[in-house]
């Protein structure tokens, strides 16, 4: 299995260097060469099995030869063995015909944890293996600092460095990335917004001589082991529904775009889903983009969904990528185009997605009113990433096929908004039940490349 850059001129690399690599170094994304696809037979036989046993059904085609099955395995178990729930993901009803996927049950309280333990667990394995060393930069609108601090903590062989928008994340989000005391985990507020963040994590990559000298690697869901990993819990929900026999649609509130290609992958790999549906707050780039082709960037405005609060969603590259016919040229002179403002996506590209995804947005105050309206007619506390893949599901779904709207965070990460909205203040885990006692450390840094690049190089010299 070879992996290719959405921007066509970066070599070819096996599942190992790409995972290490994160992205291209032609400012690319990775994507598989070949999309491996499951028969029917394949998708019917996972009926009954554990999590465990359909994430390695469904990623080991694309981990080629980086790790023997009996290693890749134990990595999985590894994994997922500290989540709070032995499905790891269960589906709970919420009406007739739709469902809700709880992503929330590790250790951080977020989907991200899903990719994240597992890539802690492979990059530990093959760093073990080649004696080397990297360094991990991270930018986060929240969920993604805490799951990769939790995942990367303590081993010898990683130095993790999370830059998070300085006031723009909720204060359990914050106290996550803040709070863990191990040597090797560095929580820099960056002055500016997720999209300043995920810009100069970018800008880190593209520069060589820095990215060569520190041993650059990368965890967001640029790194295509995140998106992998994410993969399997589309195959999971969808079985428990009773494919491939019967058709699935999803709702995903999404920002970044990760999550949602994540069902895309899997859709190419044969998992009969009818629709792949945008859940968006305010900040609704990829709504208007599917809406009428115009991929225009404006000013982020700050929400009670924070995670969602993007105007440069990395992913959707990857989609482009094949709505595009996999012309690397062409998504080049479209990430060119971006940095003046944005982009117009062609119209037979515009089909090609419109044949895979459809998209909604949500106001603040239909957030607000569908936390409430879940809590009194459905049971279910919503944080208010899932209260938008809720109200988009509501709003859209066929009733002749199961809708499945993934939960993304615990309620309890966003505990103004839900009580705001309900009433109620959901409490923390009891795991988590000290996180407000714990000493915080982080370093409040500008938003300047060069700044950034020395006070990493500093860290890690020290």
């Amino acid at each position: 299995m070879q992996y290719i850059s959405t921007r066509g001129k970066a070599p070819a690399l096996g599942f190992e260097d790409t995972m290490l690599s994160g992205l291209a170094r032609d400012g690319g994304l990775y994507v598989p060469e070949t999309i491996p696809t499951l028969s029917t037979e394949d998708i019917r036989a996972m009926h009954g099995l554990s999590y465990e046993e359909i994430a390695f059904r469904v990623m080991r085609p694309f981990v080629g030869d980086a790790f023997t099955d009996e290693v890749f395995s134990d990595l999985i178990a590894k994994a997922y063995a500290g989540f709070g729930h032995d499905a790891r993901a269960p589906l709970v009803q919420l009406g007739s015909g739709h469902f809700l996927l709880e992503l929330f049950h590790g250790p951080t309280l977020a989907f991200k944890d899903f990719a994240m333990q597992l890539i802690g667990q492979m990059f530990q394995e093959a760093l073990s293996r080649s004696g080397k060393r990297v360094t991990i930069v991270g930018a986060t609108s929240g969920d993604t600092g805490s799951a990769a601090i939790e995942a990367f903590r303590g081993l010898d062989a990683v130095d993790v460095f999370i830059l998070y928008p300085h006031g723009r994340v909720s204060e359990v989000q914050r106290r996550q990335m803040t709070t863990p005391a191990e040597a090797n985990v560095h929580a820099l507020a960056l002055d500016g917004d997720f999209d300043d963040c995920q810009a100069r994590l970018k800008d880190m990559f593209n520069d060589f001589e820095f990215r060569d000298g520190v041993k650059l690697a990368g965890v967001n869901s640029i790194n295509w082991g995140r998106v992998l990993a994410q993969v399997v819990y589309y195959f999971s929900s969808a079985v428990s529904l009773g494919a491939p026999d019967r058709k699935v649609s999803f709702s995903v509130p999404t920002g970044n775009f990760g999550d949602i290609f994540a069902g895309y992958i899997a859709k190419r790999m044969g998992l009969p889903i009818d629709r792949l549906v945008v859940a968006t707050n305010q900040n609704d780039i990829l709504h208007r983009c599917l809406s009428s082709g115009d991929y225009k960037t404006d000013s982020v405005t700050p929400s009670i969904s924070p995670s969602m609060d993007i105007q440069v969603s990395s992913n959707f590259e990857r989609a482009l990528f094949d709505a595009y016919n996999r012309d690397g040229n062409a998504v080049a002179q479209l990430m060119d185009e971006l940095k003046a403002g944005g982009f117009h996506v062609s119209q037979g590209a515009m089909q090609v997605l419109r044949d895979h995804f459809d998209s909604g947005r949500v106001s603040e105050d239909e957030t607000l009113a569908m936390i409430a309206r879940a809590n009194s007619h459905m049971g279910e506390l919503l944080c208010p990433h899932s209260a938008i893949g809720v109200a988009v599901a509501e709003a859209q779904r066929d009733p002749n096929v199961p809708m499945i709207t993934l939960a993304t965070a615990h309620p309890a990460k966003f505990p103004d908004a839900v009580e705001k909205a309900s009433g109620i203040r959901p409490p923390l885990p009891e795991r988590m039940a000290d996180l407000f006692d714990r000493e915080e450390r982080m370093t409040r840094v500008p938003n300047d490349l060069d700044q950034l690049e020395t006070l990493i190089k500093d860290r890690i010299a020290s």
